[in-house]
């Protein structure tokens, strides 16, 4: 019989998963079109300009080799960075899309999860999310590994944590210059969204400028690079310029934390969130979400009290427990009790007996399988009352 699955809830999870390639491959296209359409603009009005002077009878031969040299020169440098941009993109970006999709599709078309097809999928994904996790949390090597060893390597964002992880050492170093050269190739898409991590990093060399006394070059960087943002953020302009009157030493207030180092830490936090959000990747591991998502369907008072926990319930358990604290109560319209001695759910097939004196309340199943070993008597786990099997009351649940 066919097991029904919820496709939807799925689906919502793989949303990363097939979005990353895909603002990859229009990260690629963009600028590849950029370079396109400078270098066969140039290559058209330097031929458009031999052609007219030829036309005219101006051009000498040999000027006219030249010209032809320098346009064929520049179409071999076109040709070399767009294979550049090739290259530095990975694995090739259709193929890693349409080898996710087919996988997406796969799922899609199952009609049950309980089969071997399904806990193939399951054991992939799982996969996938250990490995998300180990490069979010810095552990590249054993990422790689686990990837290879599954042979999920274009399953999984390599490449893109990897570039992370560069970026995040350089700023960690007190270094602005990848970070920058990476805004400046998605600048158009900080601006869409408005976030402001250029100027952040723009404003940080200033104030390393002013940090190493050399006043001269802070104020010629500032007006290289911060007056552009004058309209936006005039008041942080403002006060970063008065930097340039006081030393590590003798600031004081706001100057003397626009000194602390640990506007560093913050960097690299506002450039993970640009990344991930120009990526569309969850702040969090997706291994985490899924965990949340379990253990808030499951999470009940009953669980953080400790004479009712449940021996087989993952929020009852003292590490998942922790966990479980930053999720919300589960919501149940029907509610459903569990047998506390055998952890299976009491229903009409197996319906709850209650001890006569205490009237404490246990599945049949269990209370048979106890009587089974002790010649007929049960004993209650909490009160430790004992009575004969057939003295246990029958309890009707409205």
């Amino acid at each position: 019989m066919a097991s029904n699955y919820n496709i939807d809830g799925i689906m919502l999870f793989e949303q990363p998963f097939a979005r990353v390639p895909y603002e990859n491959y229009r990260k690629v296209f963009r600028t590849s079109q950029k370079n396109i359409e400078k270098e066969l603009g140039a290559l058209q009005a330097a031929a458009a300009d031999l052609a007219r002077r030829a036309q005219a009878g101006t051009v000498v031969p040999e000027d006219a080799l030249k010209a032809v040299d320098a346009m064929s020169r520049r179409a071999e440098g076109l040709k070399r960075k767009l294979g550049e941009l090739q290259r530095n993109a990975g694995t090739p970006t259709l193929e890693v899309m349409r080898e996710r999709l087919q996988l997406l599709a796969s799922v899609e078309n199952m009609q049950s999860s309980n089969g071997p097809d399904f806990d193939r999928w399951a054991d992939t994904r799982l996969d996938r999310w250990l490995t998300d996790w180990a490069l979010r949390s810095g552990k590249e090597k054993t990422a790689r590994k686990l990837a290879q060893a599954r042979g999920i390597e274009r399953l999984v964002d390599l490449e893109l944590f990897s570039e992370i992880r560069r970026i995040e050492e350089a700023l960690n170093k007190h270094s602005c210059t990848d970070a920058l050269l990476w805004c400046s190739e998605n600048k158009a898409a900080l601006r869409k969204v408005k976030n402001p991590l250029e100027f952040e990093l723009r404003l940080q060399e200033f104030i390393e400028l002013a940090r190493d006394r050399k006043l001269l070059d802070a104020i010629n960087y500032q007006k290289k690079h911060l007056i552009q943002w004058q309209d936006s953020h005039a008041a942080q302009i403002q006060q970063a310029s008065a930097l340039l009157a006081y030393t590590p030493s003798s600031a004081f207030g706001p100057y003397k934390r626009l000194y602390d180092l640990a506007r560093w830490t913050n960097l690299v936090q506002s450039f993970r969130l640009a990344i991930y959000n120009l990526s569309t990747l969850p702040t969090e591991p997706l291994l985490h979400l899924a965990m949340y998502a379990g253990l808030a369907s499951l999470k009940l008072p009953a669980c953080y009290d400790h004479e009712t926990q449940n021996i087989d319930c993952p929020v009852c358990d003292p590490n998942l427990g922790l966990l479980a604290k930053e999720v919300p109560f589960s919501h149940h319209v029907n509610s459903t009790i569990v047998c506390r001695l055998s952890g299976k759910i009491i229903d009409e097939n197996n319906f709850p007996l209650a001890f006569p004196q205490h009237g404490h309340a246990y599945s049949k199943e269990a209370l048979e399988d106890m009587a089974a070993n002790n010649n007929g008597q049960v004993t209650c786990p909490r009160t430790k009352e004992t009575c004969h099997f057939t003295e246990l009351r029958k309890v009707f649940v409205s």
